[in-house]
């Protein structure tokens, strides 16, 4: 069995400290084949993590960080936590921590830590309380748990069936070697997919690269996807490799794909049928084993049309689709995608926000949100920051048309201006406006009672679970 990789970063602690999280792993009385490692992080790079020292860390992929965390530094051992985790070091994460404040360890829970450790605690707990973690996820099992607890907690929380339809498709997709074309509108989560198959796949500890095709300009696309030669033109004083090759064994990300020029569109065929490329200036043929991955947020087939994207090469992207839905399509997650991020930023902003009123909810679940979850996420953020009070009004969301009362237009009114998407969400909202009560639901949008059971019937419609009772 692998040694499990066990990683202490030592945020400037107290040397009395750090020797007794040393002495735990000198123990020779455990299950486990333990690697252990310390790194030492000054104060400048506890406020303000350098790219060596993160990437010191990705390189010796630790099955659990222990954080021992001085007192003093706890708000900058948070961000230190996030730059990990914005860096996708997604290792469980168990800081050091004095718990005289009970609110403290709390709050490193909500951040997303795995456990705590009292600072009081002896060497050899400390071992026992890191070896349960491991039995929980052994070593070399670890991926499928980094991956819910950390790459995708924004996209793989839900249980609408619009939702879990596609999800459930991404560990398929990660176990196959085929193009995926990703269609979904913005902020529904495209690159958090595309990092899911990635790292849910063989080629996990491979590099993942994106690329925002739309960011590039066209001229300058064939020299960042291919590389290029010395003296391939003008100012080329230096040869430099290619995002492709940068991406050699792992996975290619190429977002907003319809925004790539046509003739490098060409080029990238060729390189999906053969695997081979030449660099700018370069006569010599290249080869990378790269998966390839694209996303757009727009309609392929219309950007077809459109001739935006050449045809070929969009069959070739297109083996396996993937459509996250937007998030009006499952409104149904809305609320605890919600108190996910109410949690989150309530940690992150030392903020006592404990959640949302019945009409916040009303009101976060009635809108339509074009930004999708990313909208969700920015606007509950922003009114965790704002807030004064311990739950989340309806006022205090900026919303546009946020009164539910503008809702309540006749329903026949309502079917002639949408199509069948809205007829469901319209039923939805007037049940969880009126605390799922059919009658009263039924009589303010002017059908009778029965009319409107069927149409709840035919929509598959869980009443139940849109009572205010249940958020």
């Amino acid at each position: 069995m692998n040694p499990a990789k066990i990683l202490l970063l030592d945020l400037n602690s107290a040397d009395d400290l750090s020797n007794t999280l040393l002495a735990a792993f000198e123990s020779p009385h455990t299950q486990y084949s333990i690697q252990f490692r310390s790194e030492k992080v000054n104060d400048n790079n506890v406020a303000f993590p350098d790219t060596d020292l993160l990437a010191t860390i990705a390189c010796f992929q630790p099955d659990i960080i222990l954080l021992a965390v001085p007192r003093n530094l706890n708000k900058q051992a948070q961000a230190f936590f996030q730059a990990m985790r914005r860096k996708h070091i997604t290792a469980p994460v168990i800081p050091v921590v004095e718990t005289s404040e009970a609110d403290r360890a709390l709050n490193w829970l909500k951040l997303g830590a795995a456990d705590f450790i009292p600072t009081s605690i002896s060497s050899n707990d400390i071992l026992a309380r890191v070896c349960q973690l491991l039995e929980q996820v052994p070593p070399g099992e670890v991926l499928a748990q980094r991956l819910r607890e950390n790459l995708g907690m924004r996209l793989l929380i839900g249980k609408s069936s619009a939702f879990l339809e596609e999800i459930n498709k991404i560990p398929l997709l990660a176990k196959c070697n085929a193009s995926v074309l990703i269609a979904g509108e913005t902020g529904t989560g495209k690159e958090l997919c595309a990092r899911a198959i990635h790292y849910l796949g063989p080629r996990a500890h491979k590099p993942f690269i994106p690329v925002n095709c739309g960011a590039i300009p066209a001229d300058l696309v064939e020299n960042e996807l291919f590389g290029h030669e010395r003296g391939a033109f003008t100012g080329a004083k230096n040869s430099k490799i290619g995002l492709i090759q940068e991406a050699d064994g792992g996975t290619l990300f190429l977002d907003e794909i319809d925004c790539l020029p046509l003739l490098s569109q060409v080029k990238l065929l060729r390189f999906l049928q053969e695997k081979e490329y030449r660099p700018l200036g370069s006569t010599k043929v290249c080869q990378a084993d790269v998966r390839v991955i694209a996303a757009t947020n727009s309609d392929p087939e219309e950007a077809v049309k459109a001739g935006k994207l050449r045809q070929d090469f969009y069959y070739r992207l297109n083996v396996i689709p993937l459509l996250p839905p937007p998030l009006r399509a499952r409104r149904e997650d809305v609320p605890g995608l919600a108190r996910y991020f109410l949690h989150k930023f309530a940690a992150e902003l030392d903020k006592p926000v404990a959640g949302f009123s019945i009409e916040a909810i009303q009101s976060l679940v009635a809108y339509d949100w074009p930004g999708n979850v990313r909208e969700l996420e920015h606007i509950v953020m922003r009114a965790v920051a704002l807030s004064t009070q311990p739950l989340i009004r309806a006022a205090d969301l900026t919303l546009p048309n946020r009164n539910p009362k503008l809702l309540l237009e006749s329903f026949k009114g309502a079917k002639n201006k949408v199509v069948a998407e809205f007829e469901k969400s319209y039923i939805k909202k007037l049940l969880l406006m009126y605390d799922g009560n059919i009658s009263r639901a039924a009589q303010a949008a002017q059908k009778n009672r029965r009319a409107f059971w069927q149409l709840i019937r035919k929509h598959r419609i869980d009443v139940k679970s849109l009572r205010a009772s249940n958020f």
